[in-house]
């Protein structure tokens, strides 16, 4: 994409500035104030140009700890059906993928678990910052601490709706589509089917350009 737009949701980009005062932002943050909703897009795309578009009938869940599947849950039916709602109300037309769509529609679950692993080769009393052992009524001494490894691990859900530009598609281009447009929802309850509407919702206002007409 030509252009990379990086935007929150208002409710996040709010929950920042007013936690900043507080002692402890992150644990007092709610799950619907850590949700980021983040849209890119080619700036020299023209999005009126496109009439009509098709959508993935399962969704492609990833997982770097199974892989790839397709499945289609309560959950994904319902993303499915407000994805194609959404485009509606922008004026695009939902037709078949047989019938030549303008745009594609791909719809993406991400299951990630990340694990890492850190050594602290520990530290000596001399080093700057740390208490002198003089302090303690040992002067001259020194203290150490041995060194430790950390593990850390952390597991992260989010959905990705992908745009492909299947109108103006040409062998010339090395056979590669283009996306066009891309929406990530990522944070706490993005895979509770009672936020896909608030979530959704957030994607498209920050997509004002995405509609078949100026």
């Amino acid at each position: 994409m030509k252009r990379t737009g990086f935007i929150l949701s208002l409710v996040a980009a709010g929950a920042l500035l007013v936690s900043s005062c507080r002692k402890d932002p992150l644990n007092d943050m709610t799950a619907e104030e850590s949700r980021i909703y983040v849209t890119n897009y080619d700036e020299q795309a023209n999005f009126s140009s496109y009439k009509t578009f098709s959508i993935v009938d399962s969704v492609a869940v990833l997982s770097n700890r199974e892989g790839a599947i397709k499945e289609l849950t309560s959950y994904d039916q319902s993303l499915l059906a407000t994805l194609k709602a959404s485009m509606q109300a922008r004026g695009y037309t939902l037709v078949d993928k047989n019938a030549k769509p303008d745009l594609a529609m791909n719809v993406t679950r991400i299951d990630n678990t990340t694990t890492s692993v850190g050594y602290n080769p520990g530290y000596w009393s001399g080093w700057p910052g740390y208490w002198d052992t003089g302090y303690w009524g040992y002067p001259g001494w020194d203290y150490w601490f041995p060194g430790y490894y950390t593990v850390f691990r952390y597991n992260e859900k989010s959905v990705a709706v992908d745009l492909v530009d299947l109108k103006n598609a040409s062998p010339g281009h090395d056979n590669k589509l283009t996306a066009v447009w891309n929406a990530q929802l990522r944070g706490t309850g993005v895979w509770n089917g009672n936020n896909l509407d608030t979530m959704l919702k957030a994607i498209f206002d920050q997509s004002q350009y995405l509609k078949t007409s100026n």
